[in-house]
């Protein structure tokens, strides 16, 4: 009986080694899913054990038949029979042993391998939250830099009295000249606000100092000036000193010739002496010499 229980405590401990290798060739009763080395130690090591008990537990009886028999033969003598009896039984439990160490390295293993499953699972679960909340970082950053380019675009586009407001300004530029001032006074005359009206002139494309030279340009097409003369009523239109300066000195003109046509001028609506009219050229911001000039040109 007990070389049953040793055939079997065998054939468990080697079925137990293959399964952990390989268990769909031990397993092959269950289906593909089921087939793991889980199952195999589930399996096989209860079996081993039991074996290896009941293999313990059959061992003195087979050992006293065995004893008896050999008294009946009475071929060997007892010294050698005991020497034979020990080495069998210390050869059984070694086997035992090396069984029962094969079993524990193998359940050992066996834990091993599920907890490197286990933490290759969490791993990439985690990569898989990870992944998910990159997602949707990037997604809440797009969505927030297409709020903003909205508003963007919604305050660059303006209010709908903007809109009109730079519209206007493109207008009044378009065939006249203005400063920047005197372009947001005139918005505010046409009936904007103070916020509309600057708006309008900071969104419109204009080069100022060009605009100042064309406005001194329109002043000398109807009337005379003095070099001081202009750049004083450009600065009153609203132009800085500088582009006042720059527009006057820009322009083709003969100051000599404004003198006389201002002096004409003059003498078209009122009487002058030549002393007077002298003094009032000078007034106007000509020079001693170009007034004189002027008087003289005119035959005063």
């Amino acid at each position: 009986m007990d070389n049953v229980f040793l055939l079997l405590f065998l054939l468990s401990g080697i079925a137990l080694i293959i399964g952990l290798i390989k268990p769909s060739l031990i397993l092959k009763w269950l289906p593909e899913s089921g087939r793991n080395r889980k199952k195999v130690v589930m399996y096989f090591v209860p079996a081993l054990l039991i074996s290896f008990v009941m293999l313990g537990v059959t061992a003195d009886p087979v050992e006293e038949d065995l004893a008896a028999v050999e008294e009946v033969e009475a071929e060997a003598p007892p010294e050698e029979e005991t020497a034979d009896e020990d080495a069998e039984r210390e050869a059984e439990e070694q086997a035992a042993r090396e069984a029962e160490e094969a079993a524990e390295a193998a359940a050992k293993e066996a834990e091993e391998q599920a907890a490197a499953e286990e933490a290759e699972r969490e791993a990439e679960e985690a990569a898989a939250r990870e992944a998910e909340e990159e997602a949707a970082r990037n997604a809440a950053e797009e969505e927030a830099a297409e709020k903003a380019a909205a508003e963007k675009a919604a305050a660059e586009a303006g209010t709908l009295s903007q809109q009109q407001a730079v519209e206007h300004a493109k207008n009044y530029i378009s065939y006249t000249a203005f400063s920047k001032n005197g372009l947001v006074e005139q918005l505010e005359f046409e009936g904007y606000s103070n916020a509309d009206a600057v708006y309008a002139v900071d969104k419109i494309d204009v080069d100022w100092r060009a605009q100042s030279v064309l406005k001194a340009q329109d002043y000398l097409a109807y009337t005379a000036f003095s070099k001081s003369g202009l750049i004083e009523q450009l600065v009153f239109e609203g132009f800085s000193n500088e582009d006042a300066a720059y527009a006057v000195e820009n322009i083709t003109v003969d100051w000599r010739e404004q003198a006389v046509k201002k002096a004409q001028d003059y003498l078209d609506y009122t009487p002058f002496s030549r002393a007077g009219l002298i003094e009032q050229l000078e007034f106007e911001g000509f020079s001693n010499a170009d007034a004189v000039y002027a008087v003289d040109t005119i035959g005063l």
